[in-house]
């Protein structure tokens, strides 16, 4: 939860202090990168499996794991970007780096998944004879080395887009993996040549909806919409209930990077409020309140004694 160590000044801003220089993704740099290399080895398996079984169900989850390989190293270099810190310029330094990752990332997963669609249903219409034996061999070591990609990704990916993203990709390469396995096998004890383009096409459905889902909340982020889970009512409600508040405007909360969610507010205090317990004071229970009920890493408020609005309204035109 964020902080709340804020001060105050004489014109009445207050902010608790700069976001981190990590961002989520940072604390599993190194889970990404074991993902990464059991990515490039699965890869380089499947490419040796198609070209030797003929099947097209290992050629797409290669293709799949080789745009997941760029994916995770694009991760990898969006974090190492990210962790640069902020100057004069760029005062939140590079924290969007994990975010524009993230994006690309969903684009090229689309990609992807429209050369499968293509390919797939192309050798519906045309089948081709696999090797049924050796597919079920090379789908398997990539069943077992994606499901170790999981384990290794499962905590970061709710704390982090672009361990999300990589969890994601690893999770339908491991379907993709136990498609081809199961295709093969179908191929094995019936001879229905169409069972691999049909799962090289449920490859192919199984990255849509997961991808549009990391490229909607990439996007949301860029947008500045309100960080998931946050219902700003209930945030105006909080800050509007403390005593002495009398009206709040410009209230603003939007994400930088995944779990740095930001917040900034005006807020109407009564004059024998401030006079009362002082700007220190409000400041406090502000952040307070905040802290107590949001997950909110950094706040910046202005205290405004009744009618100020309007002058702020005045001076703009």
């Amino acid at each position: 939860m964020g902080s709340a160590h804020g001060h105050s000044h004489g014109h009445g801003h207050s902010h608790t202090g700069p976001p981190g220089d990590g961002t989520a993704g940072a604390a599993y740099r190194g889970r990404l990168l074991i993902a990464l290399g059991i990515t490039v080895l699965v890869l380089t398996v499947e490419v040796v499996g198609s070209a030797v079984t003929g099947s097209l169900a290992l050629l797409a989850d290669a293709g799949h794991m080789a745009t997941d390989a760029a994916g995770i190293a694009m991760a990898l270099l969006a974090i190492h970007i990210a962790n640069r810190p902020a100057s004069e310029r760029r005062t939140f330094g590079f924290a969007r780096a994990e975010i524009l990752a993230a994006v690309l990332n969903a684009v090229l997963l689309f990609g992807v998944g429209a050369f499968i669609f293509y390919e797939g249903v192309r050798r519906l219409i045309s089948p081709q004879h696999i090797d049924g034996g050796g597919t079920v061999l090379f789908g398997a070591i990539g069943l077992v080395a994606n499901s170790v990609s999981l384990v290794v990704l499962m905590r970061g990916q709710s704390e982090s887009l672009n361990v999300r993203g990589a969890f994601l990709e690893v999770m339908a390469d491991a379907l993709g993996s136990l498609a081809v396995v199961v295709a093969a096998v179908v191929f094995l004890t019936t001879g229905w040549r169409q069972a691999d383009p049909v799962a090289s096409l449920l490859i192919g459905l199984m990255i849509v909806p997961r991808t549009w889902q990391l490229l909607r909340e990439a996007v949301d982020v860029l947008l500045e919409a309100a960080p998931k889970g946050v219902d700003m009512a209930d945030v105006r409600s909080h800050i509007e209930g403390l005593p002495g508040v009398e009206g709040l405007h410009d209230l603003h909360v939007w994400t930088i990077t995944s779990g740095m969610p930001v917040l900034s507010a005006h807020v109407v205090v009564s004059q024998e409020v401030l006079e009362a317990v002082g700007y220190e004071k409000m400041l406090h229970d502000l952040q307070g309140c905040l802290g107590a009920h949001f997950d909110v890493e950094h706040c910046t408020f202005q205290l405004e004694p009744v009618g100020h609005a309007e002058h702020e309204a005045r001076l703009c035109h």
